[in-house]
């Protein structure tokens, strides 16, 4: 009858309900008994006032077998708590479901702090015995994305100059920041940096610029000696070299170290799925930074000619400057990094000073999203390894003083013998010969 099939339990009757197992036949309800009026339009449907039949055990073994989460459809698993229903679990889920998606928001954050850009700087460790002739030898390369690895097989005769490129960078940033309580060490630890270079601090936004920096200065340099097949001397340049002077010798090959350097260095922050925008971005301006510096870096070198070394004619290049003096500007830079943020600035996001977001960011500034810690105590968190038994200068006034490397804490005296060269002498023609001294000195190490 009609009466009987508006109450069959039907799909949502059967999931609200006691239930009835799925592929089953609805039960009718004992149509004798009193039913309640029938609902709005709506409204929950109406339910069998006559309890249902008692399931058995075949019931239950499938209630369990069909269960998702503990629980089954239309049936209460034996998995939930006593007195817990279906519904009540329902509910005690999606309650649960921020909580989870904060655990999975937090661990993509996580993952977007890796510092993919600067892990080439692996290659510093490089074997000796890895000839790189071939191109399988691109896949035994550590720290190379796959648009890197595709970059070495086509240029082959570049990863030399790479491999020299990283070992560059180690030793100019350990001297740029010999004096510093942070001095760099964490970078020998590639490719699995600490957080001090894994996020968007200002180390490592000189981290990165001097990378960019580097690896288009060796570049340039290989071009000039002739150790690259693909690229010779440099342009000569359009402007007179001045009185008494003329073009010649070989440049650098600036132009070229700067296509090829950004293509290597800048491929890890293209690659869509690594990283969020914001570091994308501060990692991308920070590279270009370092690529500014290596251009301001251009100077006029010249070599005299004439008689009796008269110098009547100099033969000027441009020629670049070594990369220490460069690192020695890009620490400048560091020194006044400014602190952004990631707005947005029109139909898209942008990186804009934090304390004066009226003004873009400064092409030539170095720009970090993240503060860094004092680097005083060791936190392997943090990516600070302290500055215990760090040497410090006594009577120094800059960042190598006692009073700022050792944080307050105070400074140990220990004596040093050193043996240094003395008392040279100029034998004509044409050598030097000098004694052999020792000297006491005495230092100080931070408690």
């Amino acid at each position: 009858p009609p009466a009987a099939r508006a109450v069959r339990g039907g799909r949502h009757d059967a999931r609200r309900g006691p239930g009835l197992l799925p592929g089953r036949r609805p039960l009718l309800c004992n149509l004798n008994k009193t039913r309640p009026p029938p609902s709005p339009r709506g409204a929950r449907p109406a339910r069998c006032l006559n309890p249902p039949p008692p399931r058995s055990p075949h019931c239950r073994r499938r209630a369990r077998r069909t269960s998702d989460g503990g629980r089954a459809r239309g049936w209460t698993s034996a998995r939930l708590p006593q007195g817990a229903t279906p519904r009540r679990a329902r509910r005690a889920r999606m309650r649960a479901r921020p909580q989870v998606c904060q655990a999975l928001l937090f661990a993509l954050a996580l993952q977007t702090s890796v510092c993919y850009g600067i892990k080439w700087l692996a290659l510093s460790k490089t074997p000796a015995a890895l000839a790189l002739n071939q191109t399988q030898h691109c896949k035994q390369l550590e720290g190379l994305v796959s648009a890197q690895v595709q970059l070495c097989r086509s240029n082959l005769e570049l990863m030399h100059t790479v491999v020299h490129a990283a070992r560059e960078v180690m030793k100019a940033c350990r001297r740029a920041f010999a004096d510093m309580r942070w001095n760099c060490s964490s970078i020998e630890l590639a490719p699995n940096y600490l957080l001090d270079l894994e996020r968007g601090t200002r180390e490592s936004a000189f981290v990165y610029a001097l990378s960019a920096a580097a690896i288009s200065h060796a570049i340039a340099r290989a071009c000039t000696s002739g150790d690259l097949p693909g690229c010779s001397c440099g342009p000569v340049p359009g402007e007179p070299p001045g009185p008494g002077n003329r073009w010649g010798g070989c440049a650098d090959n600036l132009s070229y170290g700067l296509l090829m350097g950004a293509k290597f260095s800048d491929a890890p922050m293209k690659v869509k799925k690594t990283g969020s925008q914001a570091n994308k971005l501060m990692r991308l301006h920070n590279s270009e930074v370092g690529r500014q510096a290596l251009r301001a870096s251009l100077e006029m070198k010249c070599k005299c000619h004439g008689v009796s070394g008269s110098c009547s004619i100099r033969t000027c290049w441009k020629g670049l400057q070594e990369l220490q003096d460069v690192a020695s500007d890009l620490k400048t830079r560091y020194l006044s990094a400014t602190k952004v943020v990631h707005r947005p600035m029109g139909t898209r996001k942008h990186l804009v000073p934090k304390d004066l977001d009226i003004r873009p960011v400064k092409d030539s500034e170095l720009v970090y999203l993240q503060s860094s810690p004092d680097f005083c105590m060791k936190n392997e968190k943090v990516g600070s390894h302290g500055t215990q038994d760090r040497q410090c200068n006594k009577t120094s006034q800059g960042s190598d003083s006692c009073d700022l490397m050792c944080c307050g804490r105070g400074y140990n005296p220990y004596t040093d013998r050193v043996v240094e060269r003395c008392h040279c002498k100029y034998h004509w023609c044409c050598y030097v010969t000098c004694r052999r001294c020792e000297r006491t000195v005495e230092r100080y190490v931070c408690k």
